[in-house]
């Protein structure tokens, strides 16, 4: 089936910002003759999130089929290598597989790996162990001097296991006071909580999980973070890390804390004001993970569209291309296919990729545009980690950085959702773009899950680099999160209308159309450490 994209976009000048009037470039006069042919969207899903894909995990027979596909798909629309003369950037991983027969003990009480509680490392070592580690609740285990918050302050935890909650006080409170209220900030992840630990010290950490405050249930917890895992290898083969990266289901808090003569939920609910003093639960920890490690490479895809005027300077468009493989679930094996998790995402890329190609015959772009797909996003997004210290081309020189993490398969709707609010310029390009196709921009209705640092853009922007997230998981089908999310039901359906895939590509080549004829340079709007490694590229 063939739709002919909708014409967009026609002379709008962009015009304010949360604090003062900022002067943008008029978008460009577009017009979209050619056609998305659904077709082969619909193509590039369903082989993608196929079971002879395997989940798509890295180092996997999966990866070598996803890459053969999109390698070929780049090569048959007549892109350039985005890596030199080749299509692909070696990604070393350590491949980390901890047997899963262990058993935390806390103060004499036993729990079961899996349905209690999860543990994993990566440091690169056969055995991790916590051996009468001292326990003590930090609270939200965060140091934020910015926010007047410190859970550290005055606290010893070298060599000890801390147990700290998820999110952030903000969310806890609800009180807009309080770092950013219902919005998550980087303080309340998951990635935060491990390297403030390491930082102060700590040997383990334990997050307490809830359903609200992490965004998701157990059962993502559990299948992100048993069996195999990857990380990318420092010089000290990741000693600096924590030892071990661990979460507890609220019920084994509750016992852990009992145990200690405390109530856990009248202690959580004191960790949320200020000055909170941690406490030591005067019990030790006792795991042992036996670790199976294997070194290989996995690898980023990415293809080039030179610009005409200006190729040097580049905008990207990418989704990652991973997922997360095989798992087993009630002693059988599952295929965790990711059809919208992430293969809509990469088919989205090659739809534009094709796209722009055709549109270069005879209207080409200023500026180059980049179609990325990066690896092992949803084992903390490594792949980008590793593009973003080895970039193709300097990260000062790449304008924005457009994510695709999600797309919506089913009908179209008359909004586009924006993640995050007075972050950056690139908001306003949403706003415009979505002004020309009489769509209205909504706010992100989940800010307290904090999808701003959960996808690929995120590592571009600790590097200075503006970024805008394109998702609509669950926001147009509310049982995803709930069944489908990380779950062996993120299937292929042919049923899938594709009407919210086809107006949001649609929106997202006319943002790119305008970003890359262009000669403006998306700014942040809120001071930040991306902020300020912009300007110290000179990109004021």
């Amino acid at each position: 089936m063939i739709i002919t994209w909708e014409k967009v976009v026609k002379n709008i000048i962009l015009a304010t910002s949360l604090m003062a009037t900022i002067s943008l470039p008029v978008l460009a006069e577009t017009t979209f003759v050619q056609s998305l042919d659904l077709a082969q969207y619909r193509t590039d899903v369903k082989t993608l999130a196929s079971d002879a894909f395997g989940g798509r995990a890295p180092l996997s027979e999966g990866e070598t089929l996803t890459l053969d596909y999109l390698v070929k798909a780049f090569k048959d629309m007549g892109l350039k290598p985005g890596f030199g003369d080749s299509y692909l950037q070696a990604v070393p991983l350590a491949q980390i597989s901890a047997d899963q027969n262990m058993q935390l003990d806390i103060g004499g009480l036993k729990f079961a790996n899996g349905s209690e509680f999860t543990a994993r490392t990566q440091r690169i070592a056969e055995t991790v162990s916590l051996n009468k580690s001292d326990v003590v609740f930090v609270g939200y285990g965060i140091n934020a001097p910015e926010y007047g918050w410190n859970d550290y302050q005055g606290l010893d935890v070298k060599g000890k296991t801390v147990i700290v909650l998820v999110n952030d006080p903000g969310f806890a409170t609800q009180d807009p006071a309080v770092f950013k209220g219902n919005a998550m900030t980087y303080y309340g992840r998951w990635t935060y909580k491990y390297e403030e630990a390491a930082r102060q010290g700590a040997e383990a950490v334990f997050i307490v999980h809830e359903t609200a405050p992490a965004a998701y249930g157990w059962g993502v917890v559990q299948n992100s973070n048993t069996g195999t895992k990857f990380t990318l290898v420092d010089a000290n083969n990741n000693q600096g890390q924590v030892g071990i990266m661990g979460w507890v289901q609220h019920e084994t808090a509750q016992k852990i804390f009992t145990k200690a003569g405390l109530d856990f939920d009248t202690l959580k609910q004191q960790a949320a004001k200020p000055n909170f003093k941690a406490i030591p639960l005067k019990l030790s920890a006792q795991l042992t993970l036996h670790n199976k490690i294997e070194r290989a490479e996995s690898h980023n895809v990415a293809a080039l569209l030179p610009g005409k005027m200006r190729p040097d300077e580049v905008v990207m468009m990418h989704a990652h291309w991973d997922h997360l493989g095989t798992v087993i679930e009630d002693g059988k094996s599952e295929i965790l296919n990711g059809a919208v998790d992430n293969a809509s995402g990469v088919a989205g890329v090659l739809a534009l990729a094709r796209y722009f190609k055709q549109q270069a015959k005879t209207a080409p772009l200023d500026r180059s545009v980049l179609f990325s797909a990066f690896t092992a996003e949803e084992t903390g997004l490594i792949g980008a980690q590793h593009f973003a210290q080895h970039p193709s081309v300097p990260t000062k020189n790449i304008v924005a950085f457009l994510n695709i993490d999600g797309m919506n398969v089913n009908k179209g709707v008359d909004y586009i959702l924006r993640y995050g609010e007075g972050v950056s310029e690139l908001e306003q390009y949403l706003d415009n773009a979505a002004k020309a196709q009489e769509r209205s921009v909504k706010a992100d209705p989940r800010p307290q899950n904090g999808l701003m640092f959960r996808s690929d853009h995120f590592a571009l922007a600790q590097q200075g680099v503006p970024g805008l997230l394109f998702m609509s998981l669950g926001d147009t089908d509310p049982d995803y999160i709930a069944h489908k999310y990380h779950k062996p039901a993120d299937d292929y359906d042919p049923s899938w209308n594709l009407g919210g895939v086809s107006q949001d590509l649609d929106l997202i080549a006319s943002m790119i159309t305008t970003l890359a004829n262009s000669t403006d340079w998306p700014h942040w709007l809120e001071s930040s450490d991306f902020k300020a490694k912009r300007e110290q590229d000179g990109r004021k």
